[in-house]
Formats: structure tokens, sequence, C-alpha cells
């Protein structure tokens, strides 16, 4: 296997795994999640809840999908649109000096802000290639 398609099958199942653990891990709890998201003071009430009951299945979808590589891109896109969001959330978090836990992976999950957005960033790269590469699975079976 060519170190391209090697690298194109690490991001896939890194990237895939880690989402369906963290969708499972913030599923397993969506109220204790969404207190988690309020945390953030971003959103109205009721949106917290929305996205605590959402957001963990929108991850193990795409991250499922991403493990299993079917409609790899897509899923990538998807998963990279998070990253970019999260990204967003985690740096205005910083600036307002919020110090909260970014329950990442559900309620309890004590990752500081600053090691958070440094993870998305590398999560982000990792991504992005899944995102353009002409034809994932094509590459991976070559």
């Amino acid at each position: 296997m060519k170190p391209y398609r090697l690298a194109l099958l690490f991001c896939r199942l890194g990237v895939g795994g880690l989402f369906l653990y963290a969708g499972i891990s913030k599923g397993l709890d969506p109220r204790a999640f969404a207190g988690e998201v309020a945390a953030y003071r971003l959103l109205p009430y009721r949106f917290n809840l929305l996205v605590a009951a959402s957001l963990p299945w929108l991850e193990i979808v795409s991250g499922g999908l991403l493990l299993f590589g079917r409609k790899v891109q897509p899923a990538a896109l998807v998963l990279c649109v998070l990253e970019v969001s999260f990204a967003v959330v985690l740096t205005l978090s910083i600036i307002r000096g919020l110090t909260i836990s970014c329950g990442c992976f559900g309620a309890g999950s004590d990752i500081a802000l600053p090691w958070a957005l440094l993870r998305d960033l590398v999560l982000i790269a990792l991504t992005l290639p899944l995102c353009f590469s002409r034809n994932v699975r094509e590459e991976l079976d070559d």
C-alpha cells in the first residue's frame, strides 16, 4: 500500500473511531451533555437540549460511516464542518475566559479548552484529506 493511501486509511479510521466514541459517550446521557452545552452560554435553553439530542447521533452516524468506508467524503465533510464549528466555539470561550470542560466526550470529560482546541485543529487536519481526495474508496482499494 502506498504511503498516501495508508495515510488516508489512518485518517479515516482514527477520525471515524474518535467520533463514534465521542457520539456514544454524549448520547448515553443527553441531559448531562445538555448541561455541558449550556456551560458555553451561547444558546437559549431549548437549543441546548436540541444540540444535546442531535449532535451525538450526527457524530455516531458520520464516525461509523468513516470506520466502515461508506460515504466517506460526505461523512468527512459533515465532521469537518462540525470540527470547524467546535473550533470557533472553543476559541470564543477561551477569549471570553470561560473555565469549563469542553464536554467533547460527554459529561465529566475534564479537558481544558486550549487542549480541546488543539485537538480539534489536529482533527481538522486529519479530516481535510478525506474531504478533498478524488475518490477515497478507490484510492484505498487499489
